[in-house]
């Protein structure tokens, strides 16, 4: 266990067992925490890890006055190698498997589901499986389908990380995992099995309030994605305008303000 401390925010870093994992967490506490108000669990995107959030998370737990919590999934970041290939199942799996384990040792009762791009998909998918523990749902660039947008930005990204460079910048996030991270991305969307993906299932399982963010030039998904998961759940939906797939680096300020605004009446 390491504890930090970075300006008005406690930082403290953990292992979690997953199965035969070993999964890496960070846990920020702000200095203001606001009475009765749950922690938000992120859930990061397909190459993604804690420390490629950046500050998003220590943004958040200051403007909203909760607990943020980030984790590397098995296979990512700092957490233990992975080496089978993803189910088509995967996004799904996330609930049901790794959240468990989560909440029972960081004695996460309840909590905000909040998810970028893939990890929008399971943060909707722990919603709809875990209706006692989410207390609201928050998708940024989130995907609800396959599109043909989608697929080319996919095809795209595996082009250009055959350039030594763009793998190396990859590598210092993942170490000796980069290139089990990168296919397990650019494979399980491209593949046949995954053709018919959706979250349509769980979205119709979705009970509580929800917020759906895009940005207008995301290069992975149009925003009949948010469209689709506003609609789909009653929830509410932010078009942020000259942005791309990822805010919390492009806008962190917009971004945080959005959530933390959406997340005032929330317990």
């Amino acid at each position: 266990m390491t504890t930090l401390l970075s300006g008005t925010v406690h930082v403290e870093t953990r292992a979690v067992t997953v199965g035969n994992s070993t999964v890496h967490v960070r846990c920020w506490t702000p200095e203001v925490r606001l009475p009765g108000k749950v922690p938000v669990l992120l859930f990061h995107d397909s190459l993604g890890c804690i420390a490629l959030w950046r500050d998003f998370p220590e943004r958040l737990a200051v403007a909203s006055g909760r607990v943020v919590i980030a984790y590397d999934r098995p296979g990512f970041g700092q957490s233990s190698v992975r080496e089978d290939i993803l189910p088509a199942s995967f996004i799904a799996d996330e609930g049901r498997t790794v959240v468990p384990a989560l909440c029972e040792q960081l004695d996460l009762t309840r909590f905000v589901a909040c998810g970028h791009s893939v990890g929008g998909g399971m943060a909707v998918h722990t919603a709809a499986q875990h209706p006692e523990k989410v207390t609201a749902l928050v998708t940024i660039a989130a995907q609800a389908l396959i599109e043909d947008r989608t697929l080319e930005g996919v095809r795209e990204a595996r082009t250009a990380f055959a350039d030594p460079g763009a793998f190396d910048r990859l590598a210092l996030y993942h170490g000796d995992k980069a290139r089990w991270v990168l296919d397990a991305w650019t494979e399980s969307w491209l593949s046949p099995a995954f053709a018919h993906w959706s979250l349509d299932d769980a979205l119709a399982g979705v009970r509580c309030s929800t917020l759906a963010i895009h940005g207008a030039l995301d290069e992975y998904g149009s925003i009949r994605h948010q469209e689709h998961i506003a609609n789909s759940t009653g929830g509410q939906k932010v078009i942020l305008e000259g942005r791309g797939h990822t805010p919390h680096r492009e806008c962190p300020d917009l971004l945080v303000e959005t959530i933390s605004s959406f997340l005032v009446n929330i317990s």
